[in-house]
Protein backbone atom coordinates (compact mmCIF):
# COMPACT_ATOMS: atom_id res chain seq x y z
CA UNK A 1 0.00 0.00 0.00
CA UNK A 2 1.18 3.53 -0.69
CA UNK A 3 2.97 5.05 2.27
CA UNK A 4 3.46 1.69 3.95
CA UNK A 5 6.86 1.40 5.54
CA UNK A 6 8.86 -1.65 4.44
CA UNK A 7 10.39 -3.84 7.09
CA UNK A 8 13.83 -5.38 6.48
CA UNK A 9 15.28 -8.59 7.82
CA UNK A 10 18.78 -10.05 7.78
CA UNK A 11 18.33 -11.54 4.30
CA UNK A 12 17.99 -8.05 2.86
CA UNK A 13 21.27 -6.84 4.30
CA UNK A 14 24.52 -7.46 2.42
CA UNK A 15 27.67 -6.91 4.40
CA UNK A 16 30.70 -6.16 2.22
CA UNK A 17 33.87 -7.37 3.95
CA UNK A 18 36.67 -4.88 4.42
CA UNK A 19 39.88 -5.21 2.42
CA UNK A 20 41.80 -6.38 5.46
CA UNK A 21 39.41 -9.27 6.07
CA UNK A 22 39.85 -10.90 2.68
CA UNK A 23 41.37 -14.35 2.92
CA UNK A 24 45.03 -14.56 1.97
CA UNK A 25 47.17 -17.44 0.85
CA UNK A 26 50.89 -18.00 0.40
CA UNK A 27 50.24 -20.35 -2.48
CA UNK A 28 52.00 -19.16 -5.60
CA UNK A 29 51.33 -20.33 -9.14
CA UNK A 30 53.77 -22.94 -10.40
CA UNK A 31 54.17 -21.35 -13.84
CA UNK A 32 54.88 -24.72 -15.36
CA UNK A 33 54.77 -23.14 -18.83
CA UNK A 34 57.60 -20.71 -18.00
CA UNK A 35 60.59 -20.58 -20.35
CA UNK A 36 64.18 -20.14 -19.23
CA UNK A 37 66.09 -16.98 -20.01
CA UNK A 38 69.35 -15.12 -19.34
CA UNK A 39 69.34 -11.43 -18.32
CA UNK A 40 71.66 -9.40 -20.55
CA UNK A 41 70.66 -5.81 -19.64
CA UNK A 42 68.74 -3.87 -16.98
CA UNK A 43 67.23 -0.45 -17.58
CA UNK A 44 64.77 1.34 -15.27
CA UNK A 45 62.73 -1.66 -14.24
CA UNK A 46 62.84 -3.36 -17.62
CA UNK A 47 64.96 -6.44 -18.18
CA UNK A 48 66.29 -7.60 -21.53
CA UNK A 49 66.59 -11.38 -21.63
CA UNK A 50 67.54 -13.98 -24.19
CA UNK A 51 65.80 -17.33 -24.31
CA UNK A 52 67.72 -20.55 -23.87
CA UNK A 53 66.58 -21.96 -27.19
CA UNK A 54 68.26 -22.89 -30.44
CA UNK A 55 71.82 -23.83 -31.23
CA UNK A 56 74.84 -21.73 -30.30
CA UNK A 57 75.10 -20.50 -33.90
CA UNK A 58 71.70 -18.86 -33.83
CA UNK A 59 71.17 -15.25 -32.76
CA UNK A 60 69.40 -15.46 -29.39
CA UNK A 61 65.86 -14.09 -29.19
CA UNK A 62 65.68 -10.87 -27.14
CA UNK A 63 62.69 -10.49 -24.81
CA UNK A 64 61.72 -7.47 -22.72
CA UNK A 65 60.37 -8.36 -19.28
CA UNK A 66 59.31 -6.88 -15.99
CA UNK A 67 59.69 -8.37 -12.53
CA UNK A 68 56.62 -10.11 -11.12
CA UNK A 69 55.29 -8.78 -7.82
CA UNK A 70 55.55 -12.23 -6.27
CA UNK A 71 59.36 -11.93 -6.33
CA UNK A 72 59.12 -9.33 -3.58
CA UNK A 73 62.38 -7.51 -2.94
CA UNK A 74 64.54 -9.96 -4.87
CA UNK A 75 66.75 -8.05 -7.25
CA UNK A 76 67.36 -9.07 -10.85
CA UNK A 77 70.80 -8.30 -12.28
CA UNK A 78 72.73 -8.95 -15.46
CA UNK A 79 73.79 -12.59 -15.59
CA UNK A 80 70.76 -13.94 -13.73
CA UNK A 81 69.07 -17.09 -15.02
CA UNK A 82 65.33 -16.49 -14.86
CA UNK A 83 61.97 -18.06 -15.72
CA UNK A 84 59.63 -16.04 -17.95
CA UNK A 85 55.89 -16.15 -18.60
CA UNK A 86 53.60 -14.00 -20.71
CA UNK A 87 54.50 -12.67 -24.14
CA UNK A 88 57.98 -14.02 -24.84
CA UNK A 89 57.75 -13.47 -28.59
CA UNK A 90 60.16 -10.55 -28.55
CA UNK A 91 57.84 -8.55 -30.80
CA UNK A 92 57.83 -4.74 -30.47
CA UNK A 93 55.73 -3.75 -27.46
CA UNK A 94 55.65 -7.28 -26.04
CA UNK A 95 56.27 -7.60 -22.32
CA UNK A 96 56.97 -10.79 -20.39
CA UNK A 97 57.20 -11.33 -16.63
CA UNK A 98 60.09 -12.74 -14.63
CA UNK A 99 58.54 -15.13 -12.11
CA UNK A 100 61.59 -17.05 -10.85
CA UNK A 101 65.29 -16.40 -10.35
CA UNK A 102 67.56 -19.44 -10.38
CA UNK A 103 70.06 -19.91 -7.59
CA UNK A 104 73.21 -17.97 -8.40
CA UNK A 105 76.49 -19.82 -8.77
CA UNK A 106 78.48 -16.65 -8.05
CA UNK A 107 77.83 -13.02 -7.17
CA UNK A 108 80.41 -10.32 -7.88
CA UNK A 109 79.85 -7.37 -5.55
CA UNK A 110 81.47 -4.04 -4.91
CA UNK A 111 80.83 -1.50 -2.19
CA UNK A 112 79.74 1.88 -3.51
CA UNK A 113 81.98 4.94 -3.32
CA UNK A 114 82.01 7.27 -0.31
CA UNK A 115 79.70 9.77 -2.01
CA UNK A 116 77.07 7.04 -2.26
CA UNK A 117 77.06 6.32 1.48
CA UNK A 118 73.70 6.36 3.27
CA UNK A 119 72.77 6.54 6.94
CA UNK A 120 72.87 2.73 7.01
CA UNK A 121 76.41 2.67 5.63
CA UNK A 122 77.98 2.18 2.24
CA UNK A 123 75.73 0.75 -0.41
CA UNK A 124 76.58 -2.70 -1.69
CA UNK A 125 76.12 -3.17 -5.41
CA UNK A 126 75.89 -6.46 -7.30
CA UNK A 127 77.98 -6.08 -10.44
CA UNK A 128 76.95 -9.33 -12.13
CA UNK A 129 75.60 -12.77 -11.26
CA UNK A 130 76.80 -16.19 -12.41
CA UNK A 131 80.09 -14.95 -13.86
CA UNK A 132 82.84 -17.55 -14.15
CA UNK A 133 85.74 -15.23 -14.88
CA UNK A 134 86.71 -11.68 -13.92
CA UNK A 135 88.77 -9.96 -16.61
CA UNK A 136 90.68 -7.07 -15.04
CA UNK A 137 91.52 -4.67 -17.84
CA UNK A 138 94.52 -2.42 -17.15
CA UNK A 139 96.53 -0.23 -19.50
CA UNK A 140 100.31 -0.40 -19.44
CA UNK A 141 100.48 3.32 -20.25
CA UNK A 142 98.18 6.30 -20.75
CA UNK A 143 96.94 5.88 -18.03
CA UNK A 144 99.69 3.98 -16.20
CA UNK A 145 98.87 0.65 -14.51
CA UNK A 146 97.30 0.97 -11.07
CA UNK A 147 98.10 -2.09 -9.03
CA UNK A 148 95.99 -0.89 -6.11
CA UNK A 149 92.88 -1.22 -8.25
CA UNK A 150 94.00 -4.60 -9.58
CA UNK A 151 94.54 -5.81 -6.00
CA UNK A 152 90.98 -4.80 -5.10
CA UNK A 153 89.55 -6.64 -8.09
CA UNK A 154 91.55 -9.75 -7.23
CA UNK A 155 90.17 -9.74 -3.68
CA UNK A 156 86.61 -9.34 -5.02
CA UNK A 157 87.15 -12.18 -7.50
CA UNK A 158 88.55 -14.61 -4.93
CA UNK A 159 85.81 -13.66 -2.46
CA UNK A 160 83.14 -14.40 -5.10
CA UNK A 161 84.77 -17.64 -6.22
CA UNK A 162 85.48 -16.28 -9.71
CA UNK A 163 88.71 -16.97 -11.59
CA UNK A 164 90.66 -13.77 -12.39
CA UNK A 165 92.35 -12.93 -15.68
CA UNK A 166 94.59 -9.87 -16.07
CA UNK A 167 94.23 -8.22 -19.49
CA UNK A 168 97.01 -5.70 -20.15
CA UNK A 169 96.12 -3.27 -22.95
CA UNK A 170 98.25 -0.74 -24.87
CA UNK A 171 101.14 -3.18 -24.81
CA UNK A 172 102.61 -1.25 -27.74
CA UNK A 173 103.31 1.72 -25.44
CA UNK A 174 105.09 0.00 -22.54
CA UNK A 175 106.42 -3.45 -21.57
CA UNK A 176 104.49 -5.55 -19.01
CA UNK A 177 107.54 -6.59 -16.98
CA UNK A 178 106.98 -4.30 -13.97
CA UNK A 179 103.34 -5.31 -13.52
CA UNK A 180 104.00 -9.01 -14.01
CA UNK A 181 106.92 -8.86 -11.57
CA UNK A 182 104.60 -7.34 -8.93
CA UNK A 183 102.31 -10.40 -9.25
CA UNK A 184 105.02 -13.01 -9.80
CA UNK A 185 104.09 -14.97 -6.64
CA UNK A 186 100.40 -15.26 -7.61
CA UNK A 187 100.70 -17.28 -10.81
CA UNK A 188 98.11 -14.86 -12.21
CA UNK A 189 96.93 -15.62 -15.74
CA UNK A 190 97.37 -12.71 -18.15
CA UNK A 191 96.97 -11.73 -21.78
CA UNK A 192 98.49 -8.82 -23.71
CA UNK A 193 96.62 -6.63 -26.19
CA UNK A 194 98.10 -4.42 -28.88
CA UNK A 195 96.23 -2.41 -31.53
CA UNK A 196 97.50 -4.80 -34.23
CA UNK A 197 97.02 -8.06 -32.31
CA UNK A 198 94.47 -10.56 -33.60
CA UNK A 199 93.04 -11.31 -30.12
CA UNK A 200 93.33 -15.06 -30.67
CA UNK A 201 94.72 -15.58 -27.17
CA UNK A 202 92.02 -13.38 -25.64
CA UNK A 203 89.20 -15.18 -27.45
CA UNK A 204 90.59 -18.54 -26.32
CA UNK A 205 90.54 -17.37 -22.69
CA UNK A 206 86.93 -16.18 -23.02
CA UNK A 207 85.49 -19.13 -24.96
CA UNK A 208 82.57 -21.07 -23.44
CA UNK A 209 82.53 -18.91 -20.31
CA UNK A 210 80.65 -15.95 -18.86
CA UNK A 211 83.30 -13.31 -18.25
CA UNK A 212 82.84 -9.88 -16.69
CA UNK A 213 85.19 -7.06 -17.71
CA UNK A 214 86.13 -4.36 -15.18
CA UNK A 215 88.61 -1.53 -15.42
CA UNK A 216 89.27 2.13 -14.92
CA UNK A 217 87.87 4.48 -17.54
CA UNK A 218 90.32 5.13 -20.34
CA UNK A 219 92.21 1.82 -20.16
CA UNK A 220 90.78 0.64 -23.50
CA UNK A 221 88.05 -1.65 -22.19
CA UNK A 222 85.38 -0.38 -24.59
CA UNK A 223 87.84 -0.52 -27.47
CA UNK A 224 88.55 -4.15 -26.60
CA UNK A 225 84.83 -4.95 -26.41
CA UNK A 226 84.24 -3.39 -29.83
CA UNK A 227 87.01 -5.51 -31.31
CA UNK A 228 85.63 -8.67 -29.72
CA UNK A 229 82.01 -7.89 -30.61
CA UNK A 230 81.97 -5.42 -33.54
CA UNK A 231 78.17 -5.09 -33.37
CA UNK A 232 78.38 -3.82 -29.77
CA UNK A 233 79.40 -0.26 -30.73
CA UNK A 234 80.31 0.63 -27.14
CA UNK A 235 81.26 4.30 -26.74
CA UNK A 236 85.00 5.00 -26.67
CA UNK A 237 86.46 7.86 -24.64
CA UNK A 238 89.81 9.57 -24.20
CA UNK A 239 92.17 10.01 -21.29
CA UNK A 240 92.24 13.41 -19.60
CA UNK A 241 95.38 15.44 -18.98
CA UNK A 242 95.61 14.22 -15.37
CA UNK A 243 95.54 10.57 -16.38
CA UNK A 244 91.91 9.82 -15.63
CA UNK A 245 89.69 8.30 -18.24
CA UNK A 246 86.22 9.53 -19.06
CA UNK A 247 83.34 7.19 -18.33
CA UNK A 248 82.19 5.71 -21.64
CA UNK A 249 80.10 2.65 -20.71
CA UNK A 250 77.09 3.73 -18.64
CA UNK A 251 75.48 0.40 -17.78
CA UNK A 252 76.41 -3.27 -17.60
CA UNK A 253 75.41 -5.36 -20.60
CA UNK A 254 76.09 -8.98 -21.57
CA UNK A 255 77.27 -9.53 -25.14
CA UNK A 256 77.56 -12.82 -26.92
CA UNK A 257 80.90 -13.39 -28.60
CA UNK A 258 80.68 -14.11 -32.33
CA UNK A 259 81.88 -17.36 -33.82
CA UNK A 260 85.27 -17.08 -35.48
CA UNK A 261 84.90 -20.54 -37.03
CA UNK A 262 81.76 -22.54 -37.52
CA UNK A 263 81.43 -24.80 -34.50
CA UNK A 264 78.73 -25.99 -32.17
CA UNK A 265 80.71 -24.84 -29.13
CA UNK A 266 79.40 -21.82 -27.26
CA UNK A 267 81.77 -18.90 -27.97
CA UNK A 268 80.98 -17.40 -24.57
CA UNK A 269 79.57 -14.18 -23.17
CA UNK A 270 81.29 -11.05 -21.95
CA UNK A 271 79.68 -8.58 -19.53
CA UNK A 272 80.90 -5.04 -20.15
CA UNK A 273 80.62 -2.87 -17.03
CA UNK A 274 80.84 0.92 -16.58
CA UNK A 275 84.31 2.28 -15.90
CA UNK A 276 84.88 2.73 -12.17
CA UNK A 277 87.39 4.81 -10.21
CA UNK A 278 87.32 2.55 -7.15
CA UNK A 279 86.19 -0.94 -6.23
CA UNK A 280 84.96 -0.85 -2.62
CA UNK A 281 85.51 -3.91 -0.46
CA UNK A 282 83.62 -3.05 2.73
CA UNK A 283 81.47 -6.15 2.15
CA UNK A 284 84.55 -8.41 2.32
CA UNK A 285 85.64 -9.64 5.75
CA UNK A 286 89.12 -8.80 7.01
CA UNK A 287 90.12 -12.48 6.85
CA UNK A 288 88.90 -12.78 3.27
CA UNK A 289 91.12 -9.90 2.18
CA UNK A 290 94.07 -12.28 2.43
CA UNK A 291 92.61 -14.33 -0.43
CA UNK A 292 93.91 -11.66 -2.77
CA UNK A 293 97.38 -11.83 -1.21
CA UNK A 294 98.38 -15.52 -1.17
CA UNK A 295 102.03 -14.45 -1.04
CA UNK A 296 101.38 -13.06 2.46
CA UNK A 297 99.32 -15.92 3.89
CA UNK A 298 102.25 -18.06 5.03
CA UNK A 299 103.74 -15.04 6.78
CA UNK A 300 100.67 -14.69 9.00
CA UNK A 301 101.21 -18.16 10.50
CA UNK A 302 103.74 -16.67 12.93
CA UNK A 303 101.37 -13.90 14.03
CA UNK A 304 99.84 -13.98 17.51
CA UNK A 305 96.16 -14.96 17.84
CA UNK A 306 93.67 -12.31 16.69
CA UNK A 307 96.41 -10.27 15.03
CA UNK A 308 94.87 -7.58 12.84
CA UNK A 309 98.02 -7.28 10.69
CA UNK A 310 98.02 -3.47 10.89
CA UNK A 311 101.18 -1.35 11.44
CA UNK A 312 99.99 -0.82 15.02
CA UNK A 313 100.36 -4.54 15.76
CA UNK A 314 103.87 -4.69 17.23
CA UNK A 315 103.99 -8.51 17.05
CA UNK A 316 102.64 -8.84 13.52
CA UNK A 317 104.95 -11.22 11.65
CA UNK A 318 104.28 -9.79 8.20
CA UNK A 319 106.94 -7.12 8.50
CA UNK A 320 109.62 -9.71 9.23
CA UNK A 321 108.24 -11.89 6.43
CA UNK A 322 108.73 -9.08 3.93
CA UNK A 323 112.11 -8.04 5.33
CA UNK A 324 113.32 -11.62 4.82
CA UNK A 325 112.53 -11.27 1.13
CA UNK A 326 109.56 -13.64 1.09
CA UNK A 327 107.19 -11.04 -0.37
CA UNK A 328 107.24 -7.62 -1.99
CA UNK A 329 106.89 -4.77 0.52
CA UNK A 330 104.51 -3.05 -1.92
CA UNK A 331 102.16 -5.98 -1.59
CA UNK A 332 102.09 -5.63 2.21
CA UNK A 333 101.48 -1.88 1.90
CA UNK A 334 98.59 -2.52 -0.49
CA UNK A 335 97.06 -5.12 1.85
CA UNK A 336 97.21 -2.74 4.79
CA UNK A 337 95.63 0.05 2.75
CA UNK A 338 92.72 -2.27 2.03
CA UNK A 339 92.38 -2.99 5.74
CA UNK A 340 92.33 0.73 6.49
CA UNK A 341 89.75 1.46 3.80
CA UNK A 342 87.42 -1.18 5.24
CA UNK A 343 87.56 0.30 8.75
CA UNK A 344 87.40 3.92 7.59
CA UNK A 345 90.80 4.70 9.16
CA UNK A 346 92.45 5.90 5.96
CA UNK A 347 93.75 9.45 5.64
CA UNK A 348 92.58 11.86 2.88
CA UNK A 349 95.86 11.23 1.04
CA UNK A 350 95.43 7.47 1.18
CA UNK A 351 91.80 7.81 0.11
CA UNK A 352 92.89 9.86 -2.89
CA UNK A 353 95.43 7.19 -3.85
CA UNK A 354 92.76 4.52 -3.39
CA UNK A 355 90.37 6.29 -5.76
CA UNK A 356 93.16 6.55 -8.30
CA UNK A 357 94.13 2.91 -7.70
CA UNK A 358 97.73 3.83 -6.93
CA UNK A 359 100.15 1.11 -5.83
Amino acid sequence: MPGRRREYDEEDVRVRPGRSSRPRTRTRPLHEDAVEGFVIAVDRGRYTCVLDVGTPQEQPEAVTAMRARELGRKSVVVGDRVSLVGDTSGAPGALARIVRIAERTSVLRRTADDDETTAEGRLERVVVANAEQLVIVSALADPPPRTGFIDRCLVAAYDAGIEPLLCLTKADLAPPDAVLDYYRELDLRHVLCRPDSDLTEVRAALAQRVSVLVGHSGVGKSTLVNRLVPAALRAVGVVSAIGRGRHTSTSAVALRLPHVVRTRDDPGWIVDTPGVRSFGLAHVSADSLLHGFPDLVEGTLACPPNCEHTPAEAECALDAWVTAGNADERRLASYRRLLASRSGDESPEVRRDRELGMP
